[in-house]
């Protein structure tokens, strides 16, 4: 039984009662915190915090690690709700062609994009895509992140999809960082199935879930709906099949245009729908009404240099926003929560406040794991950072570029 106990921590920071699930609208400018706190942890359980006033005896701890926090803060680690991890090569020659003038769009069509990395993961083998990915699970443990959704849709085939699933699920056997797997073989049309697209469709929903659904493979199920991938239609149709056998849905939509993806959405309950670059006043409107929760990937929009969301509109209209990487080869190679919080404070003009409510209660939230995730909470998982020695909260997204992160407690362990 192991059991740590942090002192004089400096300002413990998204300290929420159990039933606190998701800010809102007004709400997410609040930002709960204790100053001059402690914080105790036994195994991989938060079972206590307070005010060093009343900092508890603890003569009837053995073996007890003690942490002095001094000039520190605490957070709950940051969740990260939208990544592509396992994937085979990385693409810079990709950034090369779009510092020479192509889009993302002309990429694609010849040939890169989303189809060039399936082509390279559908040549790696298992133990291959197992050890990158576990390699980056690493990175982004110790810049924060202690919860992290994996999509597969870089195979775009039967035995692809299905090798990058079972990474996933064998990185959730090894690893002590929280994982979701999302099945995303809606990702694109691959080129065998171009003039044949309901074939691909029809791969989907009577090869891959069956198998998906029998091995315990997915958590979620997604669809790329955007112009030049996904009708609305579609993405009904496949939602719908995964719903069938169990999987919670979610979509990637509004990147490049509102095509009716959001509406599908809703109409299907999804957890989250998430990109929204571009939103119409109706997109907007019909999301407000529903539970279904928009996640914004601004570190995408700056590596693609293109618009970013809008992220004070939708919480002026009362809705609630989560934060994400997007972690992948060709338009986020990044997973630093970190930075996401400074690009949302500067080019979506969150303030701090904003920004960590979404990377943290609202994150868990868009995973369907606000009940054990993403606050300072009496029974969560002990999943915290602690700082550097810093100023103030707004430090944290304000001095970007450097990893603010001295120590990183996962499962109640220390990270290394």
């Amino acid at each position: 039984m192991s059991k740590i106990l942090i002192k004089n921590i400096k300002e413990l920071v998204q300290v929420l009662d159990a039933n606190v699930i998701k800010f809102s609208g007004d709400e997410m400018a609040n930002l709960s915190t204790i100053k001059s706190a402690w914080l105790a942890i036994e195994d991989d359980t938060i079972i206590g915090f307070g005010d060093m006033i009343d900092f508890p005896e603890i003569t009837d701890w053995n073996d007890l690690e003690i942490i002095d926090a001094s000039g520190k803060m605490v957070f709950p680690a940051w969740c990260d709700s939208h990544t592509h991890i396992v994937f085979a090569k990385t693409r810079e020659e990709e950034f090369v062609d779009r510092i020479k003038g192509l889009t993302y769009q002309e990429i694609a069509a010849k040939g890169g994009g989303i189809l060039n990395s399936a082509k390279k993961l559908q040549n790696a083998s298992e133990e291959e895509l197992y050890k990158g990915a576990l390699k980056r699970i690493k990175e982004i443990q110790l810049t924060g992140t202690g919860a992290v959704e994996i999509k597969s849709g870089y195979g775009l085939s039967l035995d692809a999809e299905l090798k990058m699933l079972r990474v996933i699920k064998r990185l959730k056997e090894s690893c002590e960082i929280t994982i979701k797997a999302n099945f995303l073989g809606a990702h694109a049309i691959p080129a065998e199935f171009k003039e044949n697209r309901r074939g691909y469709i029809d791969l989907i929903i009577n090869e891959m879930l069956p198998i998906i659904e029998k091995e315990h493979l997915a958590d979620f199920i997604d669809t790329f709906c955007e112009t030049n991938y996904y009708t609305p239609e579609e993405t009904n149709e496949i939602l719908e099949a995964g719903i069938k056998i169990g999987l919670i849905p979610k979509i990637h939509v509004n990147q490049f245009t509102s095509i009716g993806g959001i509406q599908v959405g809703i109409k299907n309950n999804a957890l989250s729908v998430d990109h929204l670059e571009v939103m119409t006043d109706q997109d907007i409107s019909d999301l407000s009404k529903s539970e279904v929760m928009p996640t914004l990937l601004p570190s995408c929009s700056f590596f693609l240099n293109i618009p970013y969301a809008p992220a004070k509109q939708l919480i002026e209209k009362g809705l609630p926003i989560a934060l994400a990487t997007d972690f992948n080869p060709g338009s986020t190679p990044s997973g630093n929560m970190s930075f996401v919080l400074s690009l949302a404070c500067i080019y979506m003009k969150l303030t701090p406040e904003q920004a960590i409510n979404a990377a943290t209660i609202n994150a868990a939230y868009a995973m369907g794991l606000e009940k054990t995730h993403g606050s300072i909470t009496v029974g969560k998982k002990a999943n915290i950072f602690i700082t550097e020695e810093i100023s103030s909260i707004a430090h944290l997204p304000y001095y970007f570029g450097h990893n603010q992160i001295e120590q990183v407690i996962i499962n109640g362990k220390l990270m290394s």
